[in-house]
């Protein structure tokens, strides 16, 4: 008997990068999975990998898009009983150069995102009296971060959801954790690169170089290690170890 046999998991962010190393991830372990996003060509490319995988098209920073998506999940795979909100968009500037509604669709998606699909989850797995919450947040939510200003705020405000929501249902047997990794190989740690040498005239390699050195990394982290790591918080058997942010160098 595999480790999550009967329960249904859901990944936002799930078609790409560490989302889908985390959907591949659960789906082996035994789960349920549904991948959610706005690209529909690529949640169905994860799901096509995972038997019986449900691919749903959502926009976390629209409340009411977010609540029809677990309404679909629940009709065809169950309650959520693993949440894992890894949906997030970042931008690489000085503060005073930020425009405003960049900074506001960042707020939206990693923090206004978090919140609307733990809402949408709890009510079952309180309920049921278990779940699991697994938030990807950043180290650039325990650290300032020169130039993403934005990013670092709303990574901060996610681990400050996930401190007090742990306090808040840890009496269901509901578990409340956040990954905090350092820069894992993917399109977004791409993107970051490219911005590097458009604005600096470093090279690709310089601009790698540069920001591992800043995080004290000798390589990216890959997007299956950090799967690992939800993986092990999701299996756990109790919600002993609840309201942690979790660093993965």
């Amino acid at each position: 008997m595999s480790q999550l046999d009967g329960k249904v998991a859901l990944v936002s962010g799930g078609g790409r990068g560490i989302g889908r190393a985390v959907a591949l991830a659960l789906a082996e372990a035994g789960a349920s999975v549904a991948v959610m996003g706005r690209n529909m060509t690529n949640l169905e490319e994860t799901c096509s990998a995972i038997a019986g995988g449900l691919p749903i098209a959502c926009d976390v920073m629209d409340s009411t898009s977010v609540q029809a998506a677990f309404g679909k999940i629940r009709e065809t795979l169950g309650a959520v009983d693993i949440l894992v909100n890894n949906a997030g968009v970042t931008f690489s500037a000085k503060l005073h150069e930020t425009p405003d509604d960049t900074w506001e669709r960042i707020i939206q998606t990693n923090v206004n995102g978090t919140f609307y699909c733990c809402k949408a989850a709890l009510p079952e797995m309180i309920r049921k009296r278990w779940g699991r919450i697994i938030v990807l947040a950043s180290l650039a939510g325990t650290a300032g971060m020169p130039y993403s200003a934005a990013y670092s705020a709303s990574k901060h405000a996610q681990l400050g959801l996930v401190r007090s929501l742990a306090l808040e249902v840890t009496r269901h047997n509901i578990a409340v954790n956040a990954i905090c990794p350092a820069w894992v190989e993917t399109d977004m740690f791409d993107d970051i690169v490219a911005t590097l040498v458009k604005t600096t005239g470093r090279t690709s390699e310089q601009a790698r170089a540069e920001l591992l050195k800043i995080s004290g990394q000798a390589r990216p982290v890959t997007p299956q290690e950090v799967a690992a790591e939800v993986l092990r918080l999701a299996v756990q058997e109790d919600a002993a170890l609840t309201g942690q942010a979790i660093p993965i160098l």
